[in-house]
């Protein structure tokens, strides 16, 4: 009897740093595929974490460190060439776009290649070349997650004339290709289609109810001994993510508050938030916590009054993504403040009880909100009560992977 197809998943990151393709990984194993994952893996920071993780996958890895060995400075003295070279060509060569996007992108597709995959499959913008490449050596089938909105995904995508070049020469010449194309959102899906043709499925950056808590928690009210605790957690805590406009809707609400930040600090971004807290008058001082594993983060963000899913509407990848804490904290059983983002916005109606929206450029009505939400406690604990809900009915990854599983059935069946 001949082994079940192998599928190769693909990042440029640590596995830690791509929940999604974790997910991803987990669920074909579990529809019956072997799986073997390549990650470059280079930010040695979350090395530990990514072992928590490597050390119970039922599927395979390897890494490809493009920082590492002795070709490493070459790497990089390459991919300053290619940029360099980039805007002066009239037609930009794939083989050059992709080096100038990412020092790994050869190592990490002879890596790839190496796989004796039936699929591939890339996350983040850098394996769509890698993973292109790898398919095209073994003579299969390839495809893609678009994550984000690749071409506005940060002020350097939008503001640098040769990065403008490079990500638009990439997906143009290679979406077609995909034999699977995915996306975390409904508007990044939209966007897409109108750029560059194509249409992603939306799979949505839900996580497993065996992740979450066997039972809700109910932390009690909020009363002046025990305050309202805001959550919010990300692998690195810094600007430009909507804490700087949180910090004063807190200053201003009655209701006593404390803001907890799971993730990395910098001594210097720590000690910036802290002066903006006590200028803006919060009472109680922040609480930097640790990075957590990343199979922990809903039992983590269980006990907080309210989960903070904001962002700022640039760029406009912020403004049409829909980001993974929104349904972390649906799965952990407790109520979120939303922006007003176009996505969220477009979501907030489904939430319904379990979620608030907010306005940045108005702190002073967003304090009053959140004060009239934590002076009713029946309201606090239906908002609990729907967000456990609705994450068991909707909001889930055993709900949302079948979007994941179903196309790759068709394409690479598993056999009788």
């Amino acid at each position: 009897m001949s082994p079940p197809p192998l599928i190769c998943l693909i990042t440029p990151g640590n596995v830690s740093t791509t929940p999604r393709l974790v997910k991803h990984a987990d669920a074909l194993v579990e529809a019956g595929y072997r799986v073997h994952v390549v990650s470059g893996g280079s930010n040695v920071a979350f090395r530990p974490l990514d072992a928590e993780i490597l050390a119970r996958a039922r599927w395979t890895h390897t890494r490809a460190d493009y920082r590492e060995g002795p070709l490493a400075p070459g790497r990089k003295a390459l991919k300053k060439a290619a940029r360099a070279l980039a805007p002066r060509l009239r037609t930009l060569p794939l083989a050059i776009a992709a080096r100038a996007h990412f020092a790994g992108a050869t190592l990490m597709a002879r890596a790839a290649a190496r796989i004796p995959a039936q699929f591939y499959f890339g996350h983040c913008l850098a394996s769509l070349a890698v993973a292109t490449a790898a398919a095209a050596t073994r003579g299969c089938g390839h495809g893609f997650d678009l994550e984000d909105y690749h071409d506005a995904e940060t002020i350097e995508a939008i503001s640098d004339p040769v990065e403008v070049l490079i990500r638009r020469t990439l997906q143009f010449r290679l979406l077609p290709g995909c034999r699977i194309l995915t996306c975390a959102a409904p508007l990044i899906g939209r966007k897409y289609e109108e750029e560059y043709g194509v249409s992603p499925a939306v799979v949505l950056n839900t996580f497993p109810l065996s992740q979450a808590p066997s039972s809700p928690v109910d932390p009690g009210p909020v009363t002046p001994g025990r305050p309202a605790v805001f959550y919010w957690f990300s692998q690195t805590i810094g600007p430009g993510r909507g804490l700087e406009p949180v910090i004063a809707v807190l200053g201003k609400m009655a209701t006593p508050t404390e803001l907890h930040l799971r993730g990395s600090v910098s001594a210097r971004y720590a000690a910036e938030l802290r002066s903006r807290a006590a200028a803006a008058g919060l009472r109680r001082p922040i609480r930097f916590l640790p990075l957590g594993d990343p199979d922990e983060m809903v039992r983590l963000a269980a006990t907080a009054d309210m989960g903070l899913s904001v962002e700022l509407p640039e760029p406009l990848n912020h403004d049409l993504c829909l980001p993974n804490k929104i349904f972390v904290y649906l799965l952990a059983g407790i109520p979120q403040l939303l922006s007003a983002t176009t996505a969220q916005s477009a979501l907030a109606g489904a939430l319904g009880q379990a979620a608030l929206s907010c306005h940045h450029s108005d702190p002073a009505e967003t304090a009053r909100r959140l004060d009239e939400f934590f002076a009713q406690p029946d309201r606090a604990a239906a908002a609990r009560r729907a967000a456990w809900a609705i994450a068991r009915s909707r909001y889930c990854w055993d709900v949302e992977k079948s979007r994941v599983v179903e196309p790759m059935r068709a394409l690479v069946p598993l056999g009788p």
